[in-house]
């Protein structure tokens, strides 16, 4: 048997933009930073920050939506996917790399949301109003375009 699971903890980068489906049913999208610490060769200290777009459906979505707001941190468990599509003005074939939730939690939130920190998205509870600085990093607002990433 093969496994493709994913977990993440990281910073909203952009408030998640809530769409129906032709269906009815709800979809998600939002990015989600996430950085990790090491030493180059020289023994400096390095950060690199990697952006991940994030995509979650139905009741998950609703929630992720409604709670989260850019800046707000939480832990997302999911599976990877890439999408491509054949852009109709270049002829080009484009690709789309993302992580389709399956389930989530929110992050504490600077100690304002102490209460809520570990919260499942299936308690739906009532979450306090996420702060508004997220630090000095500074995120994108635009999407993640896969043209963009020099490798």
């Amino acid at each position: 048997m093969y496994l493709n699971k994913v977990f993440l903890y990281g910073n909203l980068t952009r408030d998640p933009e809530l769409k129906a489906l032709p269906g009815g049913s709800q979809v998600a999208n939002f990015g989600l930073a996430t950085n990790r610490s090491f030493k180059d060769k020289s023994g400096q200290r390095q950060e690199a920050t990697e952006f991940h777009n994030i995509v979650a459906f139905g009741r998950t979505a609703e929630v992720l939506a409604q709670y989260c707001k850019k800046g707000r941190p939480v832990f997302i468990e999911g599976r990877i996917t890439t999408r491509s599509w054949d852009d109709k003005e270049t002829g080009k074939k484009n690709y789309r790399t993302e992580i389709i939730v399956e389930n989530f939690q929110f992050g504490a939130d600077g100690g304002k949301a102490a209460a809520g920190a570990g919260s499942s998205a299936s308690s739906h509870e009532e979450q306090p109003a996420p702060s508004e600085g997220a630090g000095d990093i500074k995120y994108p607002d635009e999407e993640i375009n896969p043209e963009d990433i020099p490798f």
